[in-house]
């Protein structure tokens, strides 16, 4: 099963991380206020990235690795990593 790393951008220009394995299904849930807590009260999220990662401790690297960039950077994470 692959695994994605994505980065959403909230409705107050913030940036969101997450990794799922469903990602229609997460993006749905994000805006529709039952994702993440933090997306709760900045929606609607628009999806900017992903990632694949062969599985879920891959991902959970990745996403650990992006959470640590500043906002400048984070975008060029993704072009980087192909």
């Amino acid at each position: 099963m692959t695994w994605l790393v994505y980065l959403l951008e909230c409705a107050d220009g913030t940036y969101y991380a997450g990794i799922t394995n469903r990602l229609e299904h997460r993006l749905e849930a994000h805006n529709l206020g039952q994702g993440a807590r933090y997306t709760r009260s900045r929606r609607p999220v628009v999806l900017l990235a992903t990632q694949e990662h062969p599985d879920r401790s891959e991902a959970s690297k990745a996403e650990a690795k992006l959470k640590q960039l500043p906002r400048s950077q984070k975008l060029g994470f993704f072009i980087n990593q192909e």
